[in-house]
């Protein structure tokens, strides 16, 4: 089970198993959608309208979009910046997991509710994500930096990109799109844990202990990742426009490119420019990613939590 379960007394799941879990199920689900996360960022810093109806802009369709930037840039783009985006996924998943267990354990020994209870986990899954993502924003951050940039590079190395960034834009810069990150995380991260534990309670037998991963664990994190992505998507499309701002040089080359002054200027602009549509920009990629990456996220992390649970109950 994700979060503090009282039905398994005999070993007790400590934060720090919980972070080592997270941590590990980060870095494998990273590795395997990277290629997902690159196109869905480039659908969603396009200005010009998605659509292979009527193509205005460089990218219009998921297989053009993997076609051009397989043709003009390499193979190695789809994990471009992946060294950032596998930092932000270890660093992610080690305090989103942590915290998790931490507050439903909190919740259930200290409260009238049970850490059972679907509200429970989304009221701590939201604050788990919101923690997680204060802590990690710099590496979203360059992340999209490294993911944004075409060819020839502006940014040549991690540290390059830390210095430069620092340097011409200042701190403040590695939190850029905090605002509405925030704001999207919390639901978001709430629906995926709420979803998921209903699922799950849903489709496992009523006696059974927490499960330890398996085809269960892979499809209710699925299904999780594609309810909570399509009701706060807009949020992520807008965290990624105020990421780049700064960085209009380098995306040039791709077609239209905008600064915004803020958060509200971003979602006004957009709306006024590229009408409704354009808080989408993106969504089918990104669909295919959250539900690719948080199945594959909750099946590792109780594959990882059954493994250390039972190293721990051998010693």
């Amino acid at each position: 089970m994700v979060g503090y379960d009282p039905r398994s007394s005999n070993v007790v799941l400590g934060p720090e198993e919980a972070a080592l879990a997270g941590s590990a199920a980060g870095m494998v689900t990273r590795a395997l959608i990277s290629p997902l996360d690159v196109i869905k960022i480039r659908f969603q810093l396009q200005i010009e309208q998605v659509s292979s109806r009527r193509p205005q802009g460089k990218y219009w369709g998921l297989l053009q979009a993997s076609r051009c930037i397989y043709t003009e840039e390499g193979l190695p783009a789809f994990w471009k910046g992946h060294v950032p985006a596998q930092l932000l996924s270890i660093c992610f998943g080690a305090v989103q997991f942590a915290t998790f267990e931490i507050l439903t354990e909190i919740v259930h020994k200290n409260t009238p509710y049970s850490c059972q209870t679907p509200g429970v986990h989304f009221v701590c899954g939201g604050l788990a994500a919101c923690s997680a993502t204060v802590a990690c924003q710099p590496l979203d951050t360059l992340r999209t930096r490294f993911a944004a940039q075409g060819e020839p590079k502006i940014y040549q190395s991690l540290r390059h990109a830390v210095f430069t960034m620092y340097q011409t834009e200042g701190l403040f810069t590695f939190y850029r799109g905090l605002v509405p990150t925030l704001v999207a995380v919390f639901p978001y991260a709430g629906l995926q844990f709420f979803c998921y534990n209903v699922l799950k309670s849903l489709t496992e037998p009523q006696n059974s202990e927490s499960s330890k991963g398996g085809i269960q664990s892979l499809l209710c994190g699925s299904l999780s990742g594609v309810i909570s992505k399509t009701m706060t998507y807009p949020f992520d499309l807008f965290k990624k426009r105020l990421q780049v701002a700064g960085f209009e040089e380098a995306r040039k080359h791709f077609g239209q490119v905008r600064s915004y002054h803020g958060f509200l200027d971003c979602v006004v602009c957009i709306a006024k420019e590229e009408g409704v549509r354009g808080f989408y920009k993106g969504l089918y990629p990104s669909l295919l990613k959250a539900a690719v990456s948080t199945g594959l996220t909750f099946f590792s992390y109780e594959v990882f939590v059954g493994l250390l649970i039972s190293l721990k109950g051998n010693h």
